[in-house]
């Protein structure tokens, strides 16, 4: 299981992190909708990926090294 950590930690981080920048960057061109999403909602969602990432990364970096 730890093995599956570090790559979903790094993809969920950088999903995460793209749909922050995506949804930032429409909310700054003055749009309050994307394909009937509340940017707010995306923003969110994006944060929630973040955090994904940060948690199953430090599992990971926490988890005891298996000994062979």
């Amino acid at each position: 299981m730890p093995d599956i950590l570090r790559p979903l930690g790094t993809l969920a981080g950088l999903a995460g992190l793209s749909l922050c920048l995506i949804a930032g960057g429409i909310r700054l061109a003055g749009s309050h909708w994307l394909m009937g999403f509340e940017i707010v909602t995306l923003l969110q969602i994006g944060i929630g990926g973040m955090v994904l990432g940060c948690f199953s990364l430090l599992v990971h970096l926490t988890h005891p090294a298996r000994r062979r």
